[in-house]
């Protein structure tokens, strides 16, 4: 994650919290950062990968980037995989009434 919170404003580790969390957390802190600034998201429940892209669609925020990162070495790994996100803060002022 280290690499990529260097292409970013702002980051939010929700590691190891199920949903709704990571939304939550994201909703709380995009509301902190000024439009135009980026966000980087760090999450290990799968939920994300449909629940983040859709937060940035029903709120017009931009999804600049998304990928995942499967650090496990063998299938007994208990290592969680981790799902990347980078977000532009929209500046439709939506953000703050939601």
């Amino acid at each position: 994650m280290d690499d990529k919170n260097k292409n970013s404003d702002y980051s939010l580790d929700a590691r190891g919290l199920f949903c709704p969390e990571p939304v939550m957390l994201l909703h709380k802190k995009i509301r902190e950062i000024a439009v135009g600034e980026t966000l980087s998201v760090v999450a290990t429940d799968p939920s994300t990968t449909r629940d983040i892209p859709k937060f940035c669609h029903f709120l017009g925020h931009e999804l600049l980037e998304s990928s995942e990162d499967d650090n496990r070495k063998n299938e007994n790994d208990k290592t969680s995989k981790e799902f990347f996100y980078l977000i532009r803060k929209a500046g439709s002022g939506q953000e703050s009434e939601a």
